[in-house]
């Protein structure tokens, strides 16, 4: 299975310009004339071997942006470089907020072109490891290992720790991306059934004519091509936790027995003699208004009050942007095992300040997919604004990265991360560096090695009293320690202690 990068551009003479280019780089190259032969040629080629698409933006019909769009909505996930004419600058910022890799001005040489490629295929090769380095939400995982410093999600997650003290249904409201699957783990993992199964499933991404069959089961031979016996998500999540995400997704047809097995305790899988007895803890998310569908016929009302016995409605990104810093610092910290490079160690404050300014339509998935693509692409120790192109097009333009509007400067700067490179103690120059949040604390001291436990500990209680006002029964028990003890510490390492 070779690589392949699709080019898609109306001109004939750039097609075979751009063609020869990218096969002395060693690539197979599909060609397309236009954006209908492009999603034709698209559809024909196994999806992992799509190594990229050079999508002409201007082109007759359906143009770039659309195919970009139609792609997509195919789960081709290839990177996107566009490339347009000088003065389509406003036609790039469109095509970098629908998720463009990069952008190259016409004529584009090929020393550009192929640094374009090079680092699309970085990203995409990655990406493994990115999954790699995700939590994988093991019994473990709590309420306290969400992080946050937002007063709204503060209120969420004492939903949870309410929710977990009992088996009723709870429904997580929310738009994609802000993590209502790991606000559902943190739930299991407070709860009783902490040590049991935590089944997870995406209505939506099963087809209408499987999903009774793989929520309830079914018997061998109860319909065409049922080879074996299949247990069903509601039997594998017996005594544990069914998680049921997009569950405005199921069919009409399905939600009747969805209703029965909330209301009675058993299943009825596909072909069986009679139901099965489940014990689960059910838990719901959807990112629509279920209200809404219950209104317009699509979604039954009785099971939507079934379902939605304890609501917990997680807020978006761009209504919690204190947590963007501390997400910005964990994600650069979870991702450094799985980047090769330099080794990133911090955000600048510009750079952090441009996160900030972005509304994140994607919500956090977005936030650190952004992250991921940094890390790989930056060339110092530090994330510079320039290291997020797609977000800084959309916050300060593109002339934000030229000078004297040089569209090929802006395509060059884009790619390359230029601007000044700060060192993680900020000693050489150049735009100030984030520090570390003050929740986090920093392994390595200023000699290059790891620090002294008596000094990791010194630092922990202090930040420990300085964050609970300086009550002591308060740090103490957070610091999972009684209070004599507590007491003991600061005499021994000269700490001034609090009050209670």
């Amino acid at each position: 299975m070779s690589d392949k990068v699709l080019i898609v551009d109306d001109d004939p003479a750039q097609r075979r310009l751009l063609e020869a280019a990218v096969q002395r780089m060693g690539f197979s190259v599909l060609v397309a004339s236009d954006g209908k032969h492009a999603l034709d040629v698209a559809g024909q080629v196994h999806p992992q071997s799509l190594k990229a698409v050079i999508l002409d933006l201007m082109m007759p019909g359906m143009d770039g942006l659309e195919v970009m769009e139609k792609l997509r909505a195919r789960g081709i996930q290839a990177p996107v470089i566009v490339q347009t004419a000088k003065g389509g600058i406003e036609t790039v910022v469109s095509a970098m907020r629908a998720g463009a890799f990069d952008f190259v001005v016409k004529p584009v040489s090929p020393e550009r072109l192929g640094r374009a490629l090079r680092n699309a295929l970085k990203v995409e090769q990655l990406g493994a490891s990115k999954k790699g380095a995700q939590p994988k939400g093991a019994a473990g995982f709590t309420v306290k290992d969400i992080i946050t410093e937002s007063p709204a999600m503060e209120r969420v997650l004492r939903l949870c720790r309410k929710a977990a003290t009992s088996n009723i249904p709870v429904l997580i409201e929310g738009e994609s991306g802000v993590g209502k699957e790991l606000i559902a783990r943190a739930i299991r993992g407070e709860s009783n059934r902490r040590s049991k199964p935590f089944v997870t499933v995406n209505c939506g991404a099963i087809p209408d004519n499987l999903v009774e069959s793989i929520l309830f089961g079914h018997e061998k031979g109860a319909f065409t091509g049922a080879r074996d016996k299949h247990r069903g998500k509601f039997v594998e999540a017996h005594e544990g936790t069914l998680f049921l995400d997009e569950i405005g997704e199921l069919p009409p047809e399905v939600q009747v027995k969805l209703l029965r097995a909330v209301q009675e305790g058993e299943v009825d899988p596909v072909g069986a003699n009679g139901p099965q007895r489940v014990d689960i803890r059910l838990i719901s998310a959807t990112n629509r208004d279920l209200l809404a569908q219950v209104r317009e016929g699509a979604f039954r009302e009785d099971l939507y009050y079934r379902l939605n016995v304890f609501p917990i409605m997680v807020p978006p990104l761009r209504d919690r942007k204190e947590d963007i810093p501390v997400l910005v610092q964990h994600f650069i910290s979870r991702f450094s095992d799985a980047v090769t490079g330099p080794g990133v160690k911090g955000i600048s404050q510009r750079a952090l300040s441009l996160l900030c300014a972005y509304d994140w339509p994607g919500n956090i998935r977005q936030l650190e997919n952004a992250v991921f693509r940094a890390m790989v692409l930056c060339e110092g120790h530090v994330l510079t604004a320039e290291d997020f192109p797609q977000i800084l097009a959309q916050v300060e333009g593109i002339d934000a990265l030229a000078e004297d509007g040089e569209e090929e400067r802006a395509s060059r700067a884009l790619q390359t991360g230029a601007g000044s490179v700060v060192h993680i103690d900020g000693h050489e120059g150049g735009e100030a560096t984030q520090p570390l949040h003050p929740g986090l604390m920093r392994a390595i001291g200023n000699d290059g090695h790891v620090r002294k436990l008596e000094e990791l500990e010194a630092e922990m209680i202090r930040f420990a009293i300085a964050h609970y006002g300086g009550q002591m029964s308060e740090v103490a028990r957070r610091l999972g320690i009684g209070r004599s003890t507590l007491y003991r510490k600061l005499k021994e390492l000269g700490i001034e202690g609090g009050r209670g």
